[in-house]
């Protein structure tokens, strides 16, 4: 069982940055990977960036040059810093962590309004 938790949502500017943070806890799979995925009003849940255990990163074409995902391993931590967002940013940000199964955090709101 894994156990993950976001942090980090808020209102922001359009053009402005966020970081947000995922803490996972619990027993682990070797192999795994941990992302960002996120839901606005009316639309599916869609993926924003993952990371694998490998290092190796994917990004949804909304997020390429815009966002990145690190992992910091000591601490079981991803986050995901966020620049020049814009309004269709605004969206309910899950953190996922996958190892063979998918297990989610609740969510943090990200707000993209002036």
């Amino acid at each position: 069982q894994v156990h993950v938790v976001e942090s980090g949502g808020g209102l922001v500017q359009p053009g402005g940055s966020l970081r947000l943070s995922c803490a996972a806890s619990g027993t682990f799979f070797t192999d795994n990977a941990m992302g960002w995925y996120r839901q606005a009003p009316g639309k599916e849940r869609e993926m924003v960036a993952r990371i694998f255990s490998g290092g190796r990163t994917i990004y949804a074409d909304s997020a390429k040059g815009r966002f990145t995902i690190s992992r910091e391993n000591a601490k079981n931590t991803i986050y995901l810093q966020m620049n020049s967002l814009k309004p269709e940013d605004t969206a309910v940000y899950y953190c996922n962590y996958w190892g063979g199964m998918d297990f989610w955090g609740k969510g943090t709101l990200v707000t993209v309004s002036s």
